[in-house]
């Protein structure tokens, strides 16, 4: 059984918002409930870093959810100056290659080293969306095999990187957590309470079933934002998590 500390820390709340705005309206709603707070391409690309300050400032635990995906040299620096930023975990895409996972790990130690004051970032790796079908993933990626396949494949490779963890749909967790050992975390798209929609995700599961799996992080968007009381849906996936 988890406390309600614990169950809240598991919840990563999507900021899938247009600017800051919108962004802070909803962290606001929330404010309180020390979950962690999800920024992605869309808003980081609006606010810039400086949002994230803000919500480190208020003492928001945060996933910056850039999927960096580029040459060795060009993460490097990202992860560079993202660490610089004090995220508590971000990523990058392990299509990218063992190099590049690696650099950006280098780039997080420089990071480091240059100001030691602070937070070490769990550095994580996106394996295969959790809007990949089999069909996109064999005929459109053109990669053979079953995505569970291709996800544990990915999420080795990350390890071997000395990456902490991996973006996976919760029907991977066991697979992963078997090929990789326990303390390798796994972080989930995909999930949406029973009944809510599905939107444009292909493998999901609720939360209580993803926590079944193991998984130590769960990404839940729209079924809180969009929700008439946000901060009530996020009190309700809580305690099914409790």
């Amino acid at each position: 059984m988890l406390s309600r500390e614990e169950a809240a820390g598991r919840v990563m709340v999507a900021l899938d918002y247009p600017g800051a705005a919108s962004a802070e309206a909803l962290v606001r709603s929330l404010e309180g409930i020390p979950c962690y707070m999800k920024v992605g391409m869309q808003l980081f690309y609006a606010a810039g870093p400086g949002f994230v300050t803000e919500l480190k400032a208020r003492g928001y635990k945060v996933f910056l959810d850039l999927k960096m995906h580029d040459i060795p040299n060009t993460v490097k620096g990202g992860a560079n100056s993202i660490a610089k930023l004090g995220v508590d975990m971000f990523n990058v895409h392990a299509a990218g290659g063992t190099a590049m996972m690696k650099a950006a790990m280098e780039g997080v130690e420089a990071a480091l080293a240059a100001e030691p004051g602070l937070r070490r970032p769990l550095v994580i790796a996106v394996t295969q969306l959790t809007s990949t079908s089999q069909a996109v993933l064999n005929d459109e990626i053109g990669i053979d095999g079953s995505v569970a396949d291709a996800v544990v494949r990915y999420a080795r490779l990350a390890r071997e990187a000395g990456l902490g963890g991996v973006v996976a749909s919760p029907q991977e967790v066991r697979l992963i957590k078997e090929a990789c050992g326990p303390s390798f975390r796994t972080i989930t798209p995909g999930i949406r309470p029973a009944g809510a929609d599905i939107g444009d995700q292909s493998r999901i599961m609720t939360p209580r079933e993803a926590l079944a799996q193991g998984t130590d992080y769960m990404v839940i968007g729209r079924p809180i934002t969009a929700a008439p009381s946000p901060r009530e849906a996020l009190e309700t996936i809580i305690e099914e998590l409790m």
